[in-house]
């Protein structure tokens, strides 16, 4: 399960693209807190302390306690950081409150595991991953901190669907009107260049083996036709001797 994060922030008094652009100057970062049928709250934090916990791998499938907005301690579950296109830096963040016992839906991130007892990658095939993550809903306090996915006994060709997968005790896809595809086991470019000379070569031998059989055929009616033109010269002849 992720860890509870906590995150300081204060309450933004101006909000707009001049102010916002005035906090980040100082090291802030302009955010928002909605949801939970409340009014919108601007607030803004510390860039440095959001970078911390953004280095943490498991931001957005946790669960944020945010202190120091006004309204005691929010409890929160990041929804969307918007970064700059340049600097990479992040400029803007969602947070969506949430209760004590809510139901969410989050993103989380898939570990494949047993690749060693996977036939198919011994052979020299490649783990093609489809998804990255998968999206499950689940109770707010018990949010996996990732889902793991066993590739043993996995051959080359073989893929792995959702209805595959165990997911942790009360959390469910969020995807139920089909079985999805989450990674498969495919052959790596040389052998698909083997597979394709294979291929090649039992065509042309497929091509000789056609020609020749054609050949032969046409060299029996041959025969067929000569035979038959002897036998018709010599009832001709015989009948000129009658």
């Amino acid at each position: 399960m992720s860890d509870t994060l906590n995150l300081s922030a204060e309450t933004r008094e101006r909000v707009g693209k001049g102010a916002s652009r005035a906090l980040r100057r100082e090291g802030r970062i302009p955010a928002v807190i909605y949801g939970n049928k409340q009014e919108p709250l601007s607030i803004h934090v510390e860039e440095r302390a959001l970078n911390k916990l953004l280095g943490t791998g498991h931001f957005m499938n946790s669960i944020v306690m945010i202190d120091g907005a006004g309204q005691g301690s929010i409890r929160t579950l990041p929804k969307d950081v918007t970064f700059d296109p340049v600097t990479d830096r992040p400029v803007h963040v969602d947070f969506l409150r949430i209760a004590k016992n809510a139901t969410v839906t989050v993103a989380v991130p898939v570990v494949f595991t047993d690749e060693e007892e996977a036939p198919g990658i011994k052979k020299g095939a490649v783990l093609n991953i489809v998804r990255h993550e998968l999206e499950v809903v689940v109770d707010a306090d018990k949010i996996p901190e990732s889902i793991e996915v066993s590739l043993k006994g996995l051959e080359v060709g073989d893929t792995v669907h959702i209805s595959a997968v165990t997911l942790p005790n009360g959390a469910e896809s969020a995807i139920e009107d089909r079985d999805f595809t989450i990674a498969t086991i495919i052959a790596p470019s040389a052998m698909k260049a083997d597979v394709q000379e294979s291929l090649a070569e039992a065509d042309a031998q497929a091509e000789a083996a056609a020609a020749e059989q054609q050949a032969e055929a046409e060299a029996d009616a041959a025969e067929a036709d000569a035979d038959a033109e002897g036998d018709a010269e010599g009832g001709e002849e015989e009948a000129k001797g009658e």
